[in-house]
């Protein structure tokens, strides 16, 4: 006599994290039907695995690939029509949005937390108070990040 499993595999009966809500919420846009069926195999049996950095595409060879397990970033997918994930022309389940991807979660990660600030404290550096002009404001000049150009704000006083 076999056991059959009484209750149904829950992926989220002991990992309640950020990153497991943030897997769940993914939506799967730019996949043929097989790859999404693969991609929601993988949600619902914790095996997803989200990117740490982002990966190269195949197509244009740049590094613009977040999403996981895909092969092909989203403009090349956009222009040749193929799914993103097997390269196969195949009819897209949900196609990709136009305009282009803005993630929010990016404000909630740690680690992103302390890059903004290890920022800030080196534009703390660059930035220079010029003090008051003839027109009765002020004039600030500052630098965000070493490679961002030199931003003047000129604040009115009266």
């Amino acid at each position: 006599m076999s056991s059959q499993n009484m209750l149904s595999f829950k992926n989220d009966k002991f990992d309640k994290s950020v990153v497991t809500k943030r897997i769940h919420a993914k939506l799967h846009d730019g996949v043929c039907q097989h790859c999404k069926e693969v991609l929601k195999w993988r949600v619902h049996y914790s095996k997803y695995k989200p990117l740490s950095k982002p990966k190269k595409c195949v197509k244009c060879l740049q590094k613009p690939v977040r999403d996981s397990y895909h092969i092909i970033c989203r403009p090349c997918a956009w222009e040749l029509e193929v799914c993103a994930q097997c390269g196969k022309k195949e009819d897209i389940v949900i196609p990709f949005n136009k305009e282009p991807e803005r993630t929010e979660n990016v404000e909630n990660d740690p680690s992103s937390h302390r890059r903004r600030c290890k920022r800030n404290e080196e534009s703390d550096e660059d930035s220079d108070f010029e003090g008051d002009l003839d027109d009765g404001s002020y004039q600030v000049t500052f630098r965000v990040g070493n490679s961002s150009p030199l931003v003047i704000l000129r604040v009115l006083t009266k």
